[in-house]
């Protein structure tokens, strides 16, 4: 799938985005599910997967965030918090309209929980099939590309105070144990540890 083979449908307006909030903040706190895994082969390309592999040191396996610079490392190095990018089901499915368009996002998980700032802090971990990911604190928030696929209002909308609370952009998360991840696979919240309050004091 790439960009351009896209169907152009028409974006919805603030009033209608809003109007899809309680069904977005009904997600699932403690336990959702794995809806779509996409790994991104090339710049602008979308490769939609019933199985993926995580991976320590490269995220997904056959994505490109290892190749991808980024502004907010010092040496414009792929930024290690910003290894696998996490997108509610529901905030994706009432922006991209159609389930078709969800992995125009640019995300590489989708998943139907709560990820809103207070139930999944920095720090959190969440298990899927025999992989664990962590939510790290950088900042997940939209940019011209966004805005071109969804519409100026969905980036309005996302990047609001209630958006960011909630997270609706999405959240950034790193592997902290590989493994391979299946579409349907339950996404379980786990128990806090000492060591990652330790590890993230203002979690």
């Amino acid at each position: 799938m790439t960009d351009a083979s896209s169907q152009a449908i028409p974006h919805l307006s603030m009033e209608e985005l809003t109007a899809g909030l309680d069904r977005i903040r009904q997600a699932p706190a403690d336990e959702g599910r794995l809806e779509l895994i996409v790994r991104r082969p090339g710049i602008g390309q979308r490769e939609v997967l019933e199985e993926g592999a995580l991976d320590l040191v490269v995220g997904l396996i056959g994505d490109t965030w290892k190749d991808r610079p980024s502004s907010r490392t010092t040496d414009g190095s792929p930024h290690p918090d910003m290894q696998i990018n996490v997108m509610g089901a529901r905030a994706v499915d009432l922006v991209a309209q159609r389930r078709d368009r969800w992995p125009l996002a640019g995300d590489q998980l989708f998943i139907d929980m709560n990820l809103s700032a207070s139930n999944l802090p920095p720090g959190t971990r969440l298990a899927i099939d025999g992989a664990i990911l962590e939510v790290t604190a950088q900042p997940h928030t939209g940019c011209g590309k966004f805005v071109a696929r969804f519409g100026l209002d969905a980036l309005k909308f996302v990047n609001s105070p209630t958006g960011r609370a909630l997270n609706l952009r999405g959240i950034n998360a790193r592997v902290v144990q590989p493994g391979v991840i299946r579409v349907g696979a339950r996404a379980r919240k786990l128990p806090a540890t000492s060591a990652q309050h330790a590890h993230h004091p203002g979690a």
